[in-house]
């Protein structure tokens, strides 16, 4: 479920109220990042160990020459660019799918007010079914982009235990797959939107809807949640390109594997400024002036370059968490609640549980 932090931060009256959320761990950047970074240090500490205890002067040389090339072409990619560029599209493509999720609180909403005029079981049963094959619909779409709705109902017979589908429908349905799967195996979740459109028909037919408007208003939500189902669908089936996604990925990490060079501490610039360095001819300024002591520091534990792989690193595994939001990440959207949510509208007596189903 995605991570909510709203509540913990209601008030910006208070003194640091939103550096306290730099201390969650879940959804956090450090979850996110920690893996990589654990690499990054452990090659980074390695070649700085190498360079100072192992090679001997000829080799300190080679080895600076390629830190000061490293340092000064590393900064050509352009990183900032193409990972803020990338990030904007999946963050809106994101927001974009979790507003194309149906729900079918309108659906059940006209259903409850205008189909039958009478609390009676054959005017409940036709409320009731209605909303059903609506939220036997939505589920069979989840099943195809969550990997956790799929898990959940693997095939029919977990939607018939669920209450959601009955077994002559499931052999109705059964039916058209193997047809489907002949020519093709497209998806079939449609189905009971199908059932649902034509018992509103017959409802309309049959006067148990009063008038043309409720008869349209109903025809045109189911319209709106097979439209719904067919967008997550496509978003599934059409990502972000993948060739961006490569071109992002590749400026990242080959950013940062020149960085592990780059941003070595080393004896002698040589003239080429070769990252965060100290020189001879820096040694003999006047000590106001002289970096370093502070060189010396930051290098040996390289600061700013850690914070500048936070920073791009954990801009790259938003966009990777957040790439397809029906999976198992923590700021995934959780489906199986609405699930939950859509059969408890379903199925629940009126009483302490509201139901838009049925009349109480």
């Amino acid at each position: 479920m995605t991570v909510s932090y709203t509540a913990k931060v209601s008030s910006a009256k208070s003194f640091g109220c939103f550096l306290k959320l730099l201390f969650r761990w879940r959804g956090s950047i450090y979850k996110l990042v920690w893996p990589d970074l654990t690499v990054f240090l452990i090659i980074f500490f390695s070649l700085s160990l190498i360079y100072r205890f192992v090679l001997g002067e000829a080799e300190q040389r080679i080895f600076e020459r390629i830190a000061a090339y490293c340092d000064k072409y590393g900064t050509l990619i352009p990183v900032s660019f193409v990972l803020g560029f990338y990030v904007s599209i999946v963050v809106g493509r994101w927001w974009q799918q979790y507003q194309s999720i149906p729900w079918i609180d309108t659906l059940a909403i006209w259903v409850h007010s205008n189909v039958g005029g009478g609390n009676d079981d054959k005017d409940r049963l036709l409320r009731r079914t209605i909303v059903r094959y609506a939220c036997l619909s939505i589920t069979q779409c989840f099943t195809l982009i969550s990997p956790r709705v799929k898990k959940r109902f693997p095939d029919l017979d977990y939607l018939v235990e669920s209450g959601l589908l009955l077994e002559n429908e499931k052999e109705m349905i059964g039916e058209v797959n193997e047809k489907v799967a002949k020519r093709g195996n497209y998806p079939t979740h449609f189905i009971p939107l199908v059932w649902a459109s034509a018992i509103v028909t017959r409802a309309r037919t049959e006067n148990k809807i009063k008038t043309d408007s409720a008869f349209r208003a109903m025809m045109d939500e189911i319209n709106r949640i097979k439209d719904q189902c067919a967008l997550l669908i496509s978003f599934d089936w059409i990502s972000v390109p993948l060739v961006y996604t490569q071109v992002v990925t590749l400026a990242v990490y080959v950013y940062f594997f020149s960085c592990i060079m780059g941003k070595q501490w080393v004896k002698n610039s040589g003239g080429d400024g070769g990252g965060e360095m100290d020189s001879e001819s820096e040694k003999q300024r006047d000590s106001r002036h002289s970096p370093s002591y502070s060189a010396n520091i930051d290098l040996f534990f390289p600061v700013f370059t850690i914070l500048q792989f936070f920073f791009y690193m954990g801009w790259l595994k938003v966009a990777e968490s957040l790439l397809n939001p029906f999976g198992d990440d923590d700021d995934d959207f959780e489906l199986n609640w609405i699930v939950d949510r859509n059969i408890q509208v379903i199925f629940k007596p009126c009483g302490n549980t509201v139901s838009l189903t049925s009349k109480c």
